[in-house]
């Protein structure tokens, strides 16, 4: 049975064109551009707003407060990226996660605080009333196929009236339980220096030795591989930044080590899940299922793919994340708030349009959120640091979304003629 599913998958793979650059022979320039090239716009894009903001802020940038500081406030974008990033594989769109992310912070804050519950179960009830929203949403849109665009409107204004009602009129309300503090609240919120250092090596050394693994058993199975370029870049690119990060933030010798030096917690927790959800959708059947459902919906149904399952997962999942991470910025401001933030869901879109998602489904890596929240997270701290408003922050990123997604168009447009040429 299992392998019926799997020709069946492939079988939709193939009809709804899902991208699998890393594998392809010779292609157009359209396809190089979506494939070995697809990467290097936003690892350029990011170089570039790194040198920028410290030359002209006189390397205050680079320092480790500040990195600190800049990693702890993408997270937020990062974890409801990684929700939105299946949803817009999918085709699809979720405007509800940041009040769906307050809603679960919201119940979090309320069980432990005023009702006394064991914070570890506060925060297993926020999670899973964030997933329940999830799943409402998507029977309005899977089974109902009601538009996601509006299900997901009405869904904000309702949680954000809700969340007003569980808060009894109550603007602010302060989390004190030290077990939820302790997770991203500060004096707490920094990894072990031999874990901060340790864990994240290890992860890049099975990645390496995965990467070198999967290139020879492709290689002996006679199936295309990667090129020798695209292999090296894969496995040097991740090394440099993260060793180069960790070196920055671990061996920097001052006075003030302790209290910012280091790796977040919560930092950890989102580059932990994102490597789950990566695994999910590259080396399962159900990440298989996502792409072929967003990239041909009825080729995947005609394959045998339960298309209805798919979503109701996926929308569920996205809304799971939200509740995470709204419980983490609980943690790191040891209080939730009713009022939701106006851009957390735009900024959270387009983190993964930036790093190459396809608004079209379909298309994409969950390692696009990553380096989209280092992006949009990179302009607002370095135009911070060159003290410019709110006005001016939101101009550039908006600036910078526009062009993501007009090159992402242009791209898919130049593909599909070089398709229709052959």
């Amino acid at each position: 049975m299992s392998d019926v599913i799997e020709k069946s998958a492939s079988r939709t793979d193939a009809a709804a064109s899902v991208e699998r650059p890393e594998y392809e022979g010779r292609r157009s320039f359209g396809q190089l551009l979506r494939g070995d090239l697809g990467f290097l716009p936003v690892l350029l894009t990011l170089i570039v707003v790194v040198i920028y903001f410290t030359i002209t802020t006189g390397g205050l940038f680079l320092k480790p407060s500040n990195l600190t500081d800049l990693l702890q406030q993408i997270v937020n974008i990062g974890i409801d990226g990684l929700g939105v990033t299946m949803v817009l594989l999918l085709g699809e769109v979720d405007l509800s996660i940041a009040a769906v992310g307050t809603f679960g912070a919201v119940i979090t804050g309320v069980l432990s605080t005023r009702m006394g519950f064991n914070p570890y179960a506060s925060m297993a009830v926020g999670v899973l009333a964030g997933a329940l929203a999830g799943l409402i949403n998507g029977i309005f849109i899977a089974v109902l196929r009601v538009p996601s665009f509006i299900v997901t409107l009405a869904g904000s204004i309702f949680y954000a009236g809700l969340l007003l009602y569980l808060l009894a009129g109550q603007s602010t309300l302060i989390v004190h339980d030290p077990a939820i503090v302790a997770i991203a609240g500060t004096p707490y919120s920094f990894l072990p220096d031999w874990l901060g250092v340790g864990l994240p090596t290890l992860v890049l050394i099975c990645y390496t030795i995965w990467q070198i693994v999967e290139q020879l058993s492709r290689k002996n199975k006679g199936l295309r591989t990667k090129s020798t370029l695209r292999l090296v870049a894969n496995i040097v690119i991740p090394f440099v930044i993260v060793e180069g990060i960790i070196t920055i933030m671990e061996n920097t010798p001052g006075p003030v080590r302790g209290t910012y030096l280091g790796i977040p917690n919560n930092v950890a927790i989102f580059f932990g899940l994102l490597i789950i959800v990566w695994l999910v959708m590259t080396k399962t059947t159900f990440g298989r299922h996502v792409y072929a459902v967003g990239g041909n919906m009825e080729a995947a149904r005609r394959a045998g793919i339960n298309v209805v399952a798919t979503r109701l997962i996926v929308f569920t999942l996205c809304s799971a994340f939200a509740a995470i991470g709204g419980i983490l910025q609980v943690s790191r401001a040891t209080a939730v708030a009713s009022a939701i933030s106006p851009t957390l869901t735009l900024q959270a879109i387009a983190a993964a349009v930036i790093g190459g998602v396809s608004l079209f489904g379909g298309r994409g890596s969950v390692w696009a959120v990553a380096l989209g929240a280092l992006i949009i997270g990179g302009l607002e701290n370095g135009l911070d640091l060159r003290s410019q408003g709110t006005d001016i922050k939101q101009m550039v990123e908006g600036a910078v979304l526009v062009l993501a997604v007009t090159a992402d168009a242009l791209v898919r447009r130049a593909q599909s003629r070089s398709s229709s040429g052959r």
